[in-house]
């Protein structure tokens, strides 16, 4: 089963295609180059420039794989969550494509992307397992059954653990976004410099970053560890964009071992937005008898 997933939900355009389990390719083009003089995304600016990525992103994907379009047995695009303009690209040009090729569209929700992302790595967690979705514009448990069975456990009140650190990366004069510069920061730093959020802005750059990690990783690993305690389930994921934060993954697998679970992370590549997550979630639901109908419409506050 050949798809072709599209993924454009904020500010990188994706895509990839996948064929019975294996990744052909996974192209993404990021913009945050482009929004960094912001500070965050310009959701005016990510739209336009969807405009212009989406037809070579989508020729290059199909390149890398050595896939003719023709091929496809089907097309999945991510129809929400997300920025209504960017999500409208993306989505439109896949319902175009798969219109123009009279094959299957497939509306995929982008967290639900994200909580299969872990099985596009080496460590596939068993079902059910707890998810822990983590992301610039996401923070929420999940307990994971079957295929397209999931629980929401707990989410966050405020800011989603991504867009904290993007905050507070603004805060200390580091750059778009500011996931990466806290997390390379903090591993010079002393996580006990400052118990936040009482915290005052010195020349400790290095220990701020270390202070800022340590408080959102305690949050995230204690809520895991007790819904661990509370359920009983032996397996743990944990996805999106934050899970590519070396603290996160060294308190998870920390974790894994002091409560005698499974800790599955994905590779690098697939924690951040991608469109292999999108194509693979897609192929499950073609192969359940899901497709979706040329009306479908974006949801920017699609729920999992």
């Amino acid at each position: 089963m050949l798809v072709l997933g599209i993924e454009s939900s904020c500010d990188d355009t994706a895509a990839a295609v996948w064929d019975d389990g294996t990744v052909r390719s996974n192209v993404v083009s990021s913009q945050a180059d482009l929004h960094e003089e912001y500070g965050g995304v310009v959701p005016e600016l990510a739209s336009r420039n969807h405009q212009r990525l989406i037809v070579p992103v989508v020729q290059r994907a199909l390149a890398e794989a050595d896939a003719d379009a023709r091929a496809l047995d089907a097309i999945a695009g991510t129809y929400g969550p997300g920025l209504p303009g960017s999500l409208l690209v993306g989505l439109s040009f896949a319902k175009a494509l798969a219109q123009g090729l009279d094959v299957p569209l497939i509306g995929v929700n982008h967290l639900e992307g994200h909580v299969y992302s872990v099985d596009l790595g080496p460590e596939r967690p068993a079902r059910p397992f707890l998810c822990l979705i983590v992301s610039g514009g996401h923070t929420e448990l999940m307990h994971v059954g079957d295929d397209f069975q999931h629980d929401v456990l707990g989410r966050t009140r405020d800011d989603a653990a991504g867009e904290a650190f993007d905050k507070m990366a603004q805060l200390f004069g580091l750059g778009y976004p500011g996931g990466p510069d806290i997390d390379r920061h903090a591993e010079s730093g002393a996580p006990t410099f400052h118990d936040f959020p009482r915290s005052r802005l010195d020349e400790h750059l290095d220990d701020l970053c270390a202070s800022v990690r340590a408080a959102v990783v305690d949050v995230l690993v204690d809520a895991v560890r007790r819904a661990v305690e509370a359920t009983g389930v032996g397996h743990v994921a944990v996805v999106g964009g934050v899970a590519a934060n070396s603290a996160l993954r060294r308190r998870m697998k920390a974790l894994g071992r002091d409560e005698g679970v499974d800790v599955s992370v994905p590779d690098l590549a697939y924690c951040m937005d991608n469109a292999a997550m999108i194509a693979q979630a897609g192929a499950r639901r073609l192969a359940a008898g899901h497709a979706s109908p040329p009306t479908l419409d974006v949801h920017p506050s699609l729920q999992l």
